[in-house]
Formats: structure tokens, C-alpha cells, sequence
């Protein structure tokens, strides 16, 4: 039986965790579930684990010729520091830049990759959406809902390097339709 295991790189292993933290802090932070953080509160992290070292990891990856995770990791890298050191701008510039970076992503998941890459940049593109129309509101509640889905995408990119160093299952396994069906029907 074949569980779709991927070893995984250690680029794509460590971009994948630096992804899944950033996500998780941002997110939970636009959530206001935690009393007294908010998503500028992970303005550092994003900084130096978003920015800096996810750019590194993804120059990393292009030296080991991965250009898919390179092209990831460094334009995620870049936009995440943009975000990180930009301060306070006004509404519609903070919805622009989350829009244009929501573009970003969205290449990201439509080039492909593993299930659970393709699903965490996705559920990252919503959440960037979410929040670029937040922006343009003015909605806290929209925004609430951006958070809830970056943390989804966070855990599921944290499970994704997790899975890949653990060697656990990245598919469910498949089973037949039922008794007395095969595969011509």
C-alpha cells in the first residue's frame, strides 16, 4: 500500500516550517482569539522567520536546483519582509499589497506540487484575499476570517514539513467503491 510519503528536501522542509510558523502567528494574531496580540504583534517574526530566513532557504533551494521551492521560498521571503518593516500605511495601500501578494500565491498553487503544498498556498491565497478585502472595508470581521484561514494554512504547512520528516502519511489511502464495482464499471 502506497501512503504517498515524501521524504522531502531539507530546503522544502525548512521553508515549509519557517511558512507554517509565520502563517500561524499572523493569523492567530488577526483572529484576536489570544487577548492582546494582533497581527502586527508578529511584525518581527514575519521579519526575520517569513522574511529573512524563508528568502535564504529559497536561495538554498535554488543552489540544490529546486527551482519550484527557490521561486517560492524567495518571492514569499521578499513579500513577507515587505510586509514585516512596511509600518503604517493606509487602508488601501495595505489592501493592494495583500492583493498583489495574494496574486503571488495563487501562481504558487497553480504551478503544481504536492497535495499538501497546493492545498496550504491555496488556503494561503484565500486568506490573503480575505484580508486585502478587510483592508479595502475596513472589516474586522472579514479580517477575523482571514485569520482563522491563515491558520489553517499554517498548520497545514507546519504538518507538511512535519509529515515529511516523520515520514508519516501525506494521502489517505484508497479503498474500493464498493462490493461488486471494478474498475471498468
Amino acid at each position: 500500500m502506497d501512503n504517498d510519503v515524501s521524504a522531502g528536501n531539507t530546503t522544502t522542509i525548512v521553508g515549509r516550517l519557517a511558512l507554517g510558523i509565520t502563517l500561524l502567528a499572523v493569523g492567530l494574531g488577526h483572529t484576536g482569539v489570544i487577548d492582546g496580540v494582533t497581527a502586527a504583534d508578529a511584525a518581527p517574526l514575519a521579519q526575520y522567520v517569513g522574511g529573512i530566513a524563508l528568502f535564504l532557504t529559497g536561495l538554498l533551494a535554488f543552489r540544490d536546483r529546486d527551482t519550484a521551492s527557490g521561486t517560492a521560498f524567495t518571492a514569499l521571503g521578499a513579500l513577507w519582509f515587505t510586509w514585516a518593516v512596511s509600518g503604517d500605511v493606509s487602508a488601501n495601500a495595505a489592501g493592494l499589497f495583500l492583493l498583489l501578494f495574494a496574486l503571488v500565491v495563487l501562481s504558487l498553487t497553480l504551478a503544481g506540487g504536492d497535495t499538501l503544498g497546493k492545498a496550504s498556498y491555496g488556503l494561503f491565497g484565500l486568506a490573503l484575499l480575505l484580508w486585502a478585502v478587510a483592508a479595502f472595508a475596513e472589516s474586522e470581521g472579514v479580517a477575523k476570517v482571514g485569520g482563522w484561514v491563515g491558520v489553517a494554512a499554517g498548520a497545514l504547512s507546519w504538518y507538511a514539513a512535519t509529515a515529511a520528516l516523520a515520514h508519516w502519511p501525506t494521502v489517505l489511502p484508497r479503498r474500493a467503491a464498493g462490493r461488486g464495482v471494478t474498475a471498468t464499471g
